[in-house]
């Protein structure tokens, strides 16, 4: 008796214990989901409420130096629930750069770490949730839907839903609140099984052939690249898609080449790029100084290993999650996001491996939708869906085009294309998900009082983006069929193909480093670019990139020279500031 009455005991403790933790007990993946309790709490149909209780000098001090990323303590109401005494710090990388510079807003995206002063501390089983402020998103749905039409395709995207966001009980801004891939996004989809990474560059962030710019203008440093032909005439007969040639690129997308005068190549850059070059582990430390998870040497072997396999395309399935992988370009494709691993930015993902198989998750879509990089909606809507990169050759994310040259591959990779347009375009589909977001969240957003964008440019924002949705969705059904050339060099030799978007307004969507038709680089407000570039002239941008990138990144006396000859002598000043105030890899 006494002993049943201890079992009992011990049953009932570890039952209260699971629901105080917000994690229900659980067995292996596949006989059982893992169950947190937070999971409840990211309604995607509905907005999330945080309240943030914080010692107002110690917040302001926290604003004036977000550049450290420094947590301070706050107390957190999460629908009600409040956990007291957690950690939130400024976050970002040319977002939060670009609102130091800007002295007329301090609309910063944060982190949130609920163990940060108590150890063990989460909410409802989650140990970080992530505040993104919308940068260069006059939409407010850019991310939002990136997400959701990955989690439709079947990705393991983390969780997200719109959030409401208040401090010292004031209205502080309309959010999208993210969970942080960790450890209890493993719990949750992995059954804490494997190892995370996010790969950055050395200089945090992009590649740009022998250097980088400095952490926080990463994503502004891409050169707007040459308006397409936007004429359109009849469709051809419908051709049958052959696999993509693995040394192309879009012409139109890509970065112009060094002959021609300026733009940036991707390298290898230390693991970003997932291209294999030794056995050493130092040759990677772009991936494994920056591991989201605690890894030894034995772990980061694997890691190589797959890479040295996926190089040279054999055993694909045992060192590649293919179907997943394939799950994640399709949808990656379909949201045209060149802010990425796709281009020679080499980042904003994660990577997942275990037992040796890598895959890919996705993170950070506020650029999606042709908001970096892209020129102009025709660009957007015709990227082409078998060699989607932009300022690299496809055999330079091997990730990517070792996958699609297998024709099997290639066809399911389609597959999953053609999956998206049907179960989220077609029939008006696409333009009804937008206006139901849109209406949920309208009086949010016209009651934000640190919003990048007023409520008629969301209004406008909005028309733009259901028109650039319908007609991307054309373009890859186009594409899937044959009567559009699905790769860079088919649609350079056959523009007249291509559907004709010139009449959507990009710019309204909200665009970072040269969205839109414009001549110019973007200013304040989410349209930042490299620091202090506002209103410069397309060609000297690139003059300056170029005189960069030939000395190795570096600001050396002999480059000042040539950049006060073309007139940039603030600039210097502002990228020589970032370069010693440059943030440290592989933060929390």
């Amino acid at each position: 008796m006494f002993k049943l009455t201890k079992i009992i005991i011990i049953a009932l403790t570890v039952v209260v214990t699971s629901m105080l933790t917000g994690c229900a007990i659980h067995t292996s993946k596949d006989s059982q989901v893992t169950t947190l309790g937070y999971v409840d709490e990211f309604d995607k149909n509905k907005i999330m409420t945080f309240g943030i209780t914080v010692d107002e000098t110690k917040w302001q001090a926290m604003l004036d130096n977000a550049a450290e990323e420094e947590y301070i303590s706050a107390d957190i109401t999460i629908n009600g629930m409040t956990i007291q005494n957690v950690g939130i710090r400024p976050k970002g990388n040319s977002s939060l750069s670009s609102i130091v510079r800007d002295e007329t807003t301090d609309r910063y995206s944060f982190k949130i770490k609920f163990d940060e002063y108590v150890e063990g501390q989460t909410w409802l089983g989650l140990d970080k949730i992530v505040l993104n402020n919308n940068f260069s998103d006059a939409t407010s749905l850019k991310e939002y839907l990136s997400y959701d039409i990955m989690s439709y395709i079947g990705v393991d995207a983390p969780l997200f839903a719109f959030a409401d966001i208040s401090l010292n009980g004031q209205t502080r801004g309309f959010y999208l609140a993210v969970e942080d891939f960790d450890s209890s996004y493993l719990e949750r989809v992995y059954n804490d099984e494997g190892e995370l990474y996010k790969p950055e560059s050395d200089m945090g962030g992009g590649e740009m052939g022998g250097g980088q710019l400095p952490d926080g203008a990463k994503e502004g440093q891409g050169v707007t690249p040459p308006v397409a032909n936007e004429s359109v005439s009849e469709k051809s007969a419908s051709t049958a898609p052959t696999a993509p040639n693995p040394t192309t690129q879009n012409p139109v997308q890509a970065m112009p080449d060094r002959q021609n005068g300026g733009g940036m190549r991707g390298m290898a850059n230390n693991g970003v790029s997932l291209q294999y070059t030794d056995d050493q582990i130092s040759s990677y430390s772009a991936i494994f100084d920056n591991a989201a998870t605690k890894t030894e040497e034995a772990d980061q072997q694997r890691v190589i290993e797959a890479l040295k396999n996926l190089s040279e395309g054999k055993e694909l399935e045992a060192n590649v999650d293919v179907d997943a992988v394939l799950r994640y370009f399709a949808g990656h494709t379909a949201v045209v996001n060149l802010d990425s691993y796709v281009s020679n930015m080499g980042h904003n993902y994660y990577l997942y491996e275990n037992e040796g198989q890598i895959n890919i998750l996705p993170w950070d879509y506020n650029l999606a939708f042709g908001g970096f990089q892209s020129g102009n909606a025709s660009n957007v809507v015709n990227f082409p869906i078998d060699t989607p990169v932009s300022g690299v050759s496809m055999e330079e994310r091997p990730l990517l085009a070792k996958l699609l040259e297998v024709p099997e591959y290639l066809e399911k990779y389609h597959e999953y294309l053609q999956e998206i347009v049907n179960g989220y375009f077609t029939d008006g589909k696409f333009e009804q998900t937008v206006d139901k977001l849109s209406s949920m969240i309208s009086e949010y957003v016209k009651n934000d009082p640190t919003a990048f964008y007023g409520f008629e440019e969301f209004e406008a924002g909005i028309v733009e983006l259901k028109e650039l949705g319908a007609l991307r969705a054309e373009s890859i059904q186009g594409q899937l069929n044959g009567t559009i050339p699905s790769t860079t060099e088919g649609q350079k030799e056959d523009p007249s193909t291509l559907i004709d978007a010139s009449a959507v307004n990009l710019q309204a969507l909200g665009s970072q480093s040269g969205g839109g038709d414009r001549g110019e680089m973007g200013g304040a407000g989410g349209q930042g670019g490299f620091p202090g570039m506002s209103g410069l002239d397309r060609e000297v941008m690139q003059q300056a990139m170029q005189l960069i990138q030939d000395a190795g990144g570096q600001i050396t006396d002999e480059v000042k020279a040539k950049l006060v000859v073309l007139g940039l002598t603030e600039q210097i000043t502002m990228v020589s500031q970032m370069r010693s105030g440059q943030r440290p890899n592989g933060r929390n």
